[in-house]
């Protein structure tokens, strides 16, 4: 039998240091704690924000709702007013001529009546819907500009 000659090496394994390791990993958390919190507050921030918006916009909506429902109330009236004026026109009539003056007259002045009625309640609504609006436009886009900076 052959002899065996004893090699004798050292195997070396790099040294674990556990202290480095428990600080790496709590630095680690830490730093994910301190985002989670951030944007957790960001979130919140956000969330307030947008909920008072609503409330504005809501409140908003309300008087405009108002304000439209009386506007159209008084051009109901004014158009009642106009039709009561025109029969009580129309029963002092004595020949067929005045008659069709009288109700050419009444026609155009129903027109007339009708289109700046009709604007006005244009112009209303739009107003009410620009400012019915604002407030969670302009929470958007705040909100998109934060997040184009992040």
């Amino acid at each position: 039998m052959a002899k065996t000659e004893k090699v004798s090496e050292t195997i070396e394994f790099p040294s674990f240091d556990a202290s480095k390791a428990t600080d790496q990993f709590r630095a680690f958390t830490e730093k994910g704690v301190e985002q989670s919190k951030e944007a957790y507050a960001k979130f919140k921030t956000g969330t307030e924000n947008a909920q008072k918006a609503l409330e504005t916009s809501f409140e908003t909506a309300k008087s405009a709702g108002s304000d439209l429902s009386l506007k159209t109330i008084a051009a109901l009236r004014a158009n009642a007013e106009t039709d009561f004026a025109h029969l009580e026109a129309l029963v002092g009539v004595a020949s067929v001529s005045e008659l069709f003056e009288l109700q050419t007259s009444y026609l155009r002045k129903r027109v007339e009546l009708a289109v700046n009625q009709a604007k006005e309640l244009q112009s209303a609504s739009a107003k009410a819907t620009e400012e019915v609006v604002k407030p969670v436009k302009d929470i958007f886009e705040k909100s998109f500009k934060e997040l184009k900076v992040a």
